[in-house]
């Protein structure tokens, strides 16, 4: 595929006007939408603007090239405009652009297109050539440009991969150096910051090779060889790499922007040696983009996001799973005729059901530790990962559930580093046992013993203090009830305070108060419910992966799983779990109000069959959806993709 390929006439416009970066991004998207790459323009859109959020895509020199990645483009595509007059596009040099790229990259696995848009944004680094397009006369003599010009870099890059295969190609003398490069979107300045320092280093004299960390995967790879044999490495980086490998390395950590623009600087200062030791932890491997130090917000969203994203896998197929051995049980079994005993075991009384409810539960069970793990990995690199496992068990096992998860996930990452800094000062003899036997001894003891008697006491006693003062509600106020018993089930999601809720239902039905499990299993039907439609209704409140995920919370929500929910509060607890309580708190309460009965302990809707007042328990369950779905709306901030 060539870069002509993706670039036609339809999408360039030589003699551009606007008065605004606004302006310039809205003419270039109606481009990209008349050559017919992109199916809903505005979401397309929508992801650019998202894109510059992050931080501007104008490189400097003149040139920006703003791109979007989203279920909205249907084929790879390229855009053009050159605006005479330029425009003020915050550019990192403040100077104005006049040479805009478009790139629209379809949300899919085949990434063929990737290497085209990684060549363009290189020969956008050739002044010689970005000068014939800017005076281009047509949108012929524009793409014959192109097509040179890529022709040559083709060659050129035939010719490097011939004579890295020669004897000769080792024997480089001078600074030995290597680098990687990686944004978050892995498109464009990936490659440039690459090519920058690529082609600075030659001018110098220096060696250097760069692995690039793109969409389309590592290419150009640093083995342990190159890294052991290394003067200094340069990370250009506004997202994580794995950085375990350079421990004991001089390395300069900088954002992706100052690869493409400081590249001198960058290798004048490696030349120097006037740089500090890595050592694993020590230092963020992502740059926010526009300071150079990354925010304590912004870090602790990421290294939760990180978590929450390996987590989600195991909650939608689990939980669906689960869902199904509901239906299953649901469809063949009489649960009225059953004893209150044998209600209990709803979802696995067949052997089918039983056969995906197992499958589905131990899917489920690693939910937690994932969730753990993946903080601590964002954190404190691979060695927090196993402490992190192991915090996140002992909240699964234990009564802290999935907020004493969370904390098992900060605390591992911040332990390791803290090991590490303690551990730094031994021998260098002892550096290639710290990580295989240390950390993780040092590190799972640790936790074992913080998570035991700091973290799970605390929640033993709140679960103690919740149950004694339901029981002593139950009859005084219905209504009252209802609200407490469905915001307490949207409260922590399967924790400690939705476990008492559930718990006293579950010893109401063998009392034969069948209201009180109705209140509670509609509280926790809502959140997931609420979560699903809240993401069908207000999009930019929630990121893409979470829009995808979103609708299959309908499924697990009427199947009473609340865990669907966990992604999306663990994510923006502070706006999302108020809402969810408001909302099956209302659910909870319209239930008492209709007395409506279960005699069921589990199975949502797959259970109506044996609810009393089945057409007001769907209304509840309608009523604290919607209520929920729109304080989620309100509350939640519009969403930044990490």
């Amino acid at each position: 595929m060539k870069i002509t390929d993706l670039l036609v006439k339809e999408g360039i416009e030589l003699n551009g006007q606007a008065s605004s970066k606004r302006e310039a991004i809205d003419k270039m998207v109606d481009l990209m939408a008349a050559t017919g790459k992109i199916a809903d323009k505005e979401a397309y859109k929508a992801q650019v603007l998202k894109r510059e959020e992050e931080g501007t895509t104008g490189i400097g020199e003149g040139i920006a090239i703003p791109h979007g990645k989203c279920e909205a483009v249907k084929a790879p595509g390229l855009a053009a405009m050159v605006l005479k007059d330029g425009v003020d596009y915050e550019a990192l040099d403040g100077e104005p652009t006049d040479l805009i790229f478009l790139i629209a990259a379809p949300n899919t696995k085949d990434n063929v297109h990737l290497d085209v848009l990684s060549r363009l944004s290189v020969l956008l680094m050739d002044e010689d050539f970005t000068g014939k397009l800017r005076n281009a006369k047509t949108t012929e003599e524009f793409l014959s440009y192109v097509d040179a010009a890529e022709q040559e870099k083709l060659a050129a890059e035939t010719a490097k991969e011939e004579a890295a295969t020669q004897p000769e190609a080792s024997e480089k003398k001078g600074l030995k150096l290597l680098g990687v490069t990686a944004c978050p979107t892995g498109i464009a300045h990936t490659y440039m910051a690459a090519e920058a320092l690529e082609k600075k280093a030659k001018e110098l004299g220096f060696s250097i090779k760069v692995e690039t960390r793109g969409s389309g995967g590592a290419k150009n790879v640093l083995t342990d060889a190159e890294i052991a044999a290394a003067d200094c490495i340069i990370v250009c980086v506004d997202t994580n790499v794995p950085m375990d490998r350079f421990d004991g390395k001089k390395v300069i950590i900088r954002q992706v922007s100052d690869g493409i623009n400081k590249a001198e600087e960058l290798l004048r200062l490696a030349e120097s040696g006037n740089v500090e030791i890595y050592r694993s932890g020590s230092k963020p491997v992502a740059a926010a983009s526009g300071g150079g130090k990354e925010g304590i917000g912004h870090k602790v969203y990421k290294d939760l996001m990180n978590g929450v994203s390996h987590m989600l896998p195991f909650v939608v197929g689990g939980g669906i799973l689960i869902a199904i051995a509901f239906l299953i049980d649901g469809m063949s079994v009489d649960l009225s005729a059953l004893a209150p005993e044998e209600r209990a075991n709803f979802g696995t009384i067949t052997s089918a059901a039983a056969l995906f409810k197992g499958i589905g539960g131990t899917a489920f069970g690693f939910m937690l530790p994932i969730l753990a793990g993946f903080i601590a990995m964002s954190i404190a690199d691979r060695p927090g990962l196993v402490v992190g496992f192991v915090g996140g068990s002992i909240a699964a096992s234990g009564k802290s559930g999935f907020l004493g998860a969370l904390v098992a996930g900060f605390l591992a990452g911040y332990l390791v580093i803290g090991l590490k800094k303690a551990l730094e000062k031994l021998p260098e003899s002892l550096d290639g046992i710290k990580t295989i036997l240390l950390y993780p001894l040092l590190g799972v003891f640790f936790m074992g013993i913080i998570m035991n008697y700091l973290i799970e006491p605390p929640v033993g006693a709140l679960n103690t203090l919740l149950n004694n003062g339901l029981s002593s509600m139950n009859g005084t106020s219905s209504v009252l009830l209802g609200i407490i018993l469905g915001a307490m089930m949207a409260a922590d999601l399967g924790g400690p305070i939705n476990k008492a809720a559930y718990v006293f239902g579950t010893a109401s039905i063998a009392a034969g108060n069948y209201n009180i499990m109705a209140a509670v299993m509609i509280g926790g039907m809502v959140p997931p419910c609420a979560i699903a439609l809240a993401t069908l209704l207000f999009k930019k409140k929630f990121t893409e992966e979470e829009r995808k995920s979103g609708p299959t919370n309908f499924i697990m929500g009427l199947s009473f799983i609340s865990e669907g929910a966990i992604p999306f509060a663990a994510s923006d607890p502070l706006h999302v779990i108020p809402a969810m309580m408001v909302g099956s708190g209302v659910a909870g309460a319209v239930s008492m109000v209709f007395n409506c009965t279960l005699m069921a302990p589990h199975g949502g809707i797959f259970v109506f069959p044996v609810v009393g007042n089945t057409v007001m328990y769907l209304v509840a369950l309608v009523i604290g959806t919607i209520i929920g779905a729109i304080l989620l709306g309100v509350l939640k901030k519009d969403a930044k993709e990490v």
